[in-house]
């Protein structure tokens, strides 16, 4: 379709007559202006013939107030000849000037229409002329001359055929060709047509559309701002786009102080609810308390021989130096071994073996070179009840300075211990504590103390569950079973290892047949290499035990085994009187006699 803007001799389209109505008159020239409104040419019911009209020069309307609406009527032309101007250059904006008034032409013969009337009244498409409505343009009347209704156009803009042209004089670049004068149309004969009211329209911008409505606005009037119509929507619309911004905005702040929470741990410093640190002073009896004073005296021994190395704990027993362990610790240093003592603090000696004694499994170092040493108090491990509380202290897995607590659990438990050497010379009889508190390899040798911080014991054996082995060949961990030698005895055999180098051993003076399983321990009938099994002169020959003679009893406790007498007769000093009961031949008898001494290895 044309585009509004004629460049050359246009198609002649004939119109369609509709009966019953008028036509509209072309304007005839633009040389006069008018100062009210043109009257509706339906007034006259005369039948007149269209003429050719020239199209109108473009013009700057004064915006005027609408006026009512008047109903479109549709146009039946006569054949006319268009006077097509050259197109002028885009002029420049200017001052409005008045409108043309529209005069009538003079009337033109009736000639017969080709097509049959349209009862659609539906305008042929094409570019603006005679047969078809001026693009709609401002008047400065209430009322067109063709009775339609339009808005005042927005300064500078005019309109022309739908495009917005800036409004102003023409350009000086040429002479401008002069207007053909259009005879105006007589009315057509008929009755006089009401047309309906219409509502009024907004002063909007209205464009021609040739697929929309007859003389419809391209775009509609919409409702006012806030009411429930388009702009209504729009605004909803508006308020969703900002939420929108405004959520991410909030995301990408959120985002942001997440990340510096993340990377610097927060806003600010925080700071956790703490006690405030006190003087660190304890009850003497309490765990700590007793830790706190006894392991200033306990140390770390390590040794080292030809062929074997170990590790274990001791205790200083006085000023000068010495130390009281086990035997088995210092067993590995052999002769020309080295030891190693080091102090609570991590101070550390070197140290000699004093004295040692396999059958209580005892020995006795001294330090060289070191003062301020602070010997451990020792208690008496005859007032000791089961249940009374207890800390072992020592170096398990050579961790120094280990404390654990627990209770007696049982006291005069007999034990044995060692024999790796099979002769029985390495074997150690005690007449031993039980405890609980945990004792693990590293642990022997340290004291076992009470709550006066006082030693009780020398931890020296534990009982395991697999016999005291690990698959890794090692002596296994602590079940709650620890055994510690009494003071009492670790006392004495200390004095003698300090003074001679040597402990002695209390002695019946008979040989025990250790293959009988009956209760009870059982002399034996035949001694090694033909010697007799009571010793002629001895404390058992003067006290009257015979060969295959079984005691049952030592001070009243019942005795089940030679072992459990061993241990009963070491936890005594030479030269003490023992009450004994035995069974001869199925008799029950008893007697006294008094231990004599052997030196032990």
């Amino acid at each position: 379709m044309d585009d509004g803007k004629p460049t050359g001799p246009k198609a002649k389209w004939w119109s369609r007559p509709t009966p019953g109505h008028t036509t509209t008159s072309a304007p005839e020239s633009a040389a006069a202006a008018v100062d009210a409104p043109v009257e509706d040419a339906r007034a006259a019911h005369t039948p007149a013939r269209p003429e050719p009209v020239a199209p109108a020069q473009p013009m700057a309307p004064e915006p005027v107030t609408p006026a009512q609406p008047a109903p479109p009527e549709p146009i039946t032309p006569e054949p006319v000849a268009q006077a097509q101007a050259p197109a002028a250059p885009a002029p420049t904006p200017a001052a409005p000037a008045p409108v043309p008034a529209v005069q009538a032409a003079a009337p033109a013969p009736a000639v017969k229409p080709l097509h049959a009337p349209d009862e659609y009244s539906t305008p042929p498409y094409g570019g603006p002329g005679p047969w078809a409505p001026a693009p709609p343009v401002q008047r400065p009347v209430p009322t067109p001359a063709h009775g339609t209704p339009v808005p005042p156009v927005p300064a500078p803009f005019a309109a022309t055929n739908g495009a917005d042209v800036p409004t102003g004089p023409a350009p000086t670049q040429g002479p401008v060709p002069a207007q053909v004068p259009v005879p105006a149309q007589a009315p057509v004969p008929g009755p006089a047509f009401t047309p309906p009211p219409q509502p009024p329209r907004s002063t909007q911008w209205l464009q021609y559309d040739p697929w929309g409505g007859y003389r419809q606005p391209l775009t509609q009037p919409g409702q006012p701002l806030g009411s429930d119509g388009a702009r209504g929507k729009n605004r909803r619309g508006s308020l969703l786009v900002g939420a929108l911004l405004l959520a991410l905005v909030a995301g990408g702040i959120g985002g942001g102080i997440g990340a510096y929470v993340e990377r610097n741990g927060g806003l600010t410093t925080v700071e956790l609810p703490q006690t405030a640190k006190n003087s660190g002073g304890r009850a003497p009896d309490s765990v700590a308390g007793i830790a706190a004073s006894a392991l200033p005296s306990v140390v770390t021994l390590h040794v080292s021989g030809t062929t074997e190395s170990g590790t274990g704990t001791g205790f200083v027993l006085d000023n000068e130096g010495h130390i009281l362990t086990n035997n088995h610790v210092v067993a590995p240093a052999g002769s020309s071994g080295d030891i190693t003592v080091t102090f609570s603090g991590g101070e550390t000696a070197s140290a000699e073996v004093v004295g040692k004694d396999s059958g209580y499994d005892l020995a006795v170092v001294k330090v060289k070179g070191v003062s301020g040493l602070k010997p451990l108090p020792l208690g008496n491990s005859d007032n000791v009840q089961v249940g009374d509380p207890v800390v072992a202290i020592g170096a398990p897995f050579d961790l120094s300075n280990t404390v654990t607590s627990g209770i007696i659990s049982a006291k005069d438990r007999p034990i044995t211990a060692g024999g790796e050497k099979g002769d029985g010379s390495d074997i150690s009889y005690v007449d031993a504590l039980q405890t609980d508190a945990p004792i693990n390899p590293g642990n022997s040798g340290g004291p076992l103390v009470d709550t006066d911080a006082h030693v009780i014991g020398i931890n020296s054996a534990i009982r395991a569950a697999d016999s005291g082995t690990t698959t890794e060949g090692g002596q296994a961990g602590s079940i709650g079973l620890g055994f510690a030698i009494p003071i009492n005895q670790g006392k004495r055999v200390a004095e003698e290892l300090i003074n001679t180098g040597k402990a002695t051993h209390p002695v019946i003076g008979v040989t025990l047949d250790m293959k009988y399983t009956g209760d009870g321990a059982k002399v034996g009938t035949k001694g090694a290499e033909g010697k007799p099994t009571v010793t002629p002169g001895g404390p058992g020959a003067k006290a009257g035990i015979k060969p295959g003679d079984i005691i049952t009893e030592v001070d009243g406790q019942r005795v089940h085994s030679g072992e459990e007498l061993i241990v009963k007769i070491r936890a005594h000093r030479p030269g003490d009187r023992l009450d004994l009961g035995l069974t001869r031949g199925g008799k029950d008898l008893s007697m006294t006699l008094t231990l004599g001494s052997a030196t032990g290895t």
